[in-house]
């Protein structure tokens, strides 16, 4: 079991955002987490990545308990997030925004090889190379802040709301570049998303959220077909 999350509450102050959650990922897998904004999908991916303590609950990864664990060791672990609206350095080049992505590593990685292979999946970040990250479209900075995530070759790729604020076009293109990586790199990936359409249509299995709780789950081209699924979620 690559990640394995039990019983999960997560809360800010006296307010609960997620209620006792519980799901997993296996090695491989692309896994999606689909929900109305607000359901706490972004809080479960923060607090996998050891940005916010839950209040209860368990997480394991590659069956260690790591649930106490801070941000930096699981990145070591080999965790890696893309955060909800990019979030990329602005007043750094995107070369160095893309080093930025084994910063404090402990074991050497070939970068120079790493970035060759990351600008093969996405050439204008080797066109922008020498550009402040802040001078890049919206397009261009989310895909900036997939391949610095990428840069450290991670076991797992957490991706938080990859698809908001970004033209249909620029949509299908990351959706279809997160597909490739897991079918061809057999990178293991947790999707978050409100996107359910798209995000159901690239997933082996998913869960449901709604208010911080699982509604449903299963496989994704089952849930696709779930009338309770296109009513609420796919608009059909």
């Amino acid at each position: 079991m690559l990640l394995e999350v039990q019983d999960l509450v997560v809360s800010y102050g006296e307010v609960e955002a997620v209620h006792g959650v519980s799901f997993r990922v296996e090695e491989g897998e692309l896994v999606s987490i689909i929900g109305a904004n607000g359901a706490g999908k972004s809080s479960i991916l923060r607090t996998l990545m050891g940005l916010q303590a839950p209040t209860s609950g368990a997480v394991r990864f590659l069956g260690e308990d790591v649930t106490g664990e801070p941000a930096h060791i699981r990145a070591r672990r080999g965790i890696r997030m893309v955060p909800e609206r990019a979030r990329v350095f602005p007043q750094l080049t995107v070369k160095e925004n893309l080093l930025m992505g084994v910063y404090g590593l402990r074991k050497a990685l070939p970068y120079e090889e790493r970035l060759r292979w990351l600008y093969g999946l996405f050439p204008i970040l080797e066109e922008r190379g020498g550009q402040f990250a802040s001078t890049l479209s919206g397009g261009e900075q989310q895909q900036l802040a997939i391949a610095r995530a990428l840069v450290s070759n991670p076991k797992l790729l957490l991706v938080d709301e990859v698809s908001m604020g970004l033209m249909p076009k620029l949509v299908d293109q990351v959706f279809s570049v997160l597909q490739q990586l897991n079918r061809e790199q057999g990178l293991s990936i947790l999707l978050v998303e409100q996107n359910a359409l798209a995000s159901l249509q690239i997933s082996r299995r998913a869960y449901i959220l709604e208010t911080g709780r699982l509604a449903l789950e299963g496989e994704a081209r089952s849930l696709l077909e779930d009338p309770r699924v296109r009513e609420a979620y796919l608009g059909l």
